[in-house]
């Protein structure tokens, strides 16, 4: 049994931003102090990504415009993957394209299949400064580009084109929470 604290179990569950706030549709900047607001950060990204019941989430989906995210995922053989990345790179994104069914913390209530690489190479650091290379297969592998597209101001919305994509527009158009405005409690 390990002994080591959970992620967010000190962390504060934040609103999250949803699709139309602005801080989702730009490219996020780069963390320059490693100190103990990151660390808080990190913790608050984790107890919001639980309490939403997600499996990753990036700094700008609580309103924080800065490049870091967690995550909990699965890969597809059900290995689990926890852990954070701030200033991520997405340095290799290949093998089979897959289109698969793709949802979002920001986008409550919705999926549509999105094509990813079924194998992904984020490389980054952690809060405390230290380098880290994530690797990633499958279901994984979709939730590190999912993380770093946010990062970079595009949601999986605008990925999905032709039919599937107009179908997703007109759920979104008629979500509850697009009518509510562009911030929910996680």
């Amino acid at each position: 049994m390990r002994h080591r604290p959970i992620p967010g179990a000190h962390g504060r569950v934040r609103p999250l931003s949803l699709l139309g706030d602005p801080v989702l549709h730009g490219p996020c900047a780069d963390v320059t102090d490693f100190g103990p607001e990151l660390a808080e950060l990190v913790e608050d990204l984790f107890a919001t990504m639980y309490a939403a019941q997600g499996v990753g989430l990036a700094a700008n989906q609580i309103g924080v415009p800065l490049r870091v995210f967690v995550y909990d995922c699965p890969d597809d053989e059900d290995v689990r993957h926890l852990g954070h990345v701030v200033n991520p790179r997405l340095v290799e994104a290949d093998g089979v394209v897959v289109r698969g069914p793709e949802g979002c913390l920001s986008l409550p209530g919705l999926e549509a299949g999105t094509e990813r690489h079924d194998h992904a190479v984020v490389e980054g650091f952690t809060a405390a400064g230290e380098p880290v290379t994530v690797h990633g297969t499958g279901f994984f592998a979709r939730c590190l580009q999912h993380e770093c597209d946010h990062l970079a101001g595009t949601v999986y919305a605008d990925r999905v084109a032709g039919l599937r994509g107009r179908r997703l527009r007109r759920r979104i158009d008629r979500a509850a929470w697009r009518r509510a405005g562009g911030r929910a409690e996680g």
